[in-house]
């Protein structure tokens, strides 16, 4: 988002961390009436035309919404859409985007308060990982001919008991509802709100060989001292990297390997 959705969003980020919710189940709820939000306008275009045209006064797009949701969704649902549709967008598509990404937001929360955060973060690294080393899982997911409740069915058998309630909704409805995207994105977009929720980055480590317990808090240690933010690694195992390691942070790839020091020397001899 640019310029005016960037700043809107921020304040409705702000509305949302002032809820001071302490329940996941509270959490949850907020979650998931905001998915359905989502879904309603995604499916509604004259709706969201309508809520979206920045032409029209936004007392009067807050009081459709209002009169649209009310005693339908909880209070504080209505509050954080009604505040969305009078905000200003710099694209339509931005209004939707933005409540959708409450909704992950509020789904984080549930996970901080749950203290299954850190968990959560490594299920939709390692289902993204998932997802991106099977091309046949990765199709029938992405297939929009399959109906949605077989899309649920296909993620509880992969997930069902094996992670958190909250990851596996959260899971459940970015693949059900990837809204354009590709399914790996929607996994990205969620896990950098989740690093966002703790004000720390995400660094992709891969390396040959499982690194232990204390590597992993040294190597977490120097990447935060260095970049002035807490770092949450994910680990990727690569039998490629011959030895050392690679770290992408972003857009920025630290790469220390044996393999890309050997593709250098060959570079430096060919030339």
């Amino acid at each position: 988002m640019r310029g005016a959705s960037r700043v809107s969003l921020a304040a409705l980020g702000d509305q949302l961390a002032a809820e001071d919710i302490t329940s996941a189940t509270v959490a949850t709820r907020l979650g998931n009436e905001l998915f359905s939000v989502v879904g309603l306008l995604d499916s509604e275009h004259g709706l969201r035309r309508a809520l979206g045209d920045p032409g029209k006064p936004a007392a009067e797009k807050g009081a459709v919404a209002g009169a649209l949701l009310h005693g339908k969704i909880t209070g504080r649902t209505e509050a954080l859409v009604t505040a969305a549709v009078e905000s200003h967008w710099a694209r339509l598509g931005d209004l939707v985007d933005a409540i959708e990404e409450l909704a992950v937001g509020a789904m984080v929360l549930a996970a901080d308060v749950d203290n299954s955060l850190d968990d959560l973060e490594d299920v939709l690294f390692r289902f993204s990982r998932v997802i991106s080393a099977q091309p046949d899982l990765r199709a029938a997911l992405a297939d929009p001919g399959l109906a949605e409740d077989r899309k649920h069915d296909l993620v509880g058998a992969l997930l069902d008991g094996k992670v958190s309630a909250i990851a596996l909704t959260l899971i459940t409805q970015v693949v059900a509802h990837p809204r354009g995207r590709e399914i790996d994105v929607a996994l990205d977009m969620c896990a950098g709100i989740a690093a966002q929720r703790r004000e720390q980055l995400i660094a992709v480590v891969r390396c040959a060989v499982e690194l232990s317990a204390a590597q992993r808090g040294r190597l977490a240690e120097a990447l935060s001292e260095s970049y002035g933010h807490k770092i949450h690694l994910n680990i990727v195992l690569d039998p490629s990297v011959v030895g050392g390691m690679s770290v992408q942070i972003g857009d920025e790839l630290i790469d220390g390997t044996a393999a890309s020091r050997l593709a250098e020397v060959r570079r430096k001899l060919a030339g």
